[in-house]
């Protein structure tokens, strides 16, 4: 999936599922969600959507929002 259409001021706001039985980036809505196989205790899906990016686009990314939510924003880190 080509997510530069997404990218704003390098940032990218997305919405995780947790848990989920596949990882995938996907489109719904017009909105990019994030399938995470990570449980969201203990930082493990915050942790698993890091490597996601950076194994998948080559992107280093942190969390700059939504730590404990379900709805994120990713900063590219250059």
């Amino acid at each position: 999936m080509n997510i530069t259409n997404y990218i704003k001021n390098n940032k990218l706001s997305l919405r995780v599922i947790p848990h989920s039985s596949q990882l995938k980036l996907v489109k719904e809505n017009s909105q990019l969600k994030i399938y995470l196989t990570a449980v969201a205790d203990d930082n493990k899906a915050n942790l698993q959507l890091i490597k996601f990016f950076k194994k998948e686009y080559g992107l280093k990314v942190r969390i700059v929002s939504g730590m404990k939510s379900r709805d994120k924003v990713i900063e590219i880190v250059q």
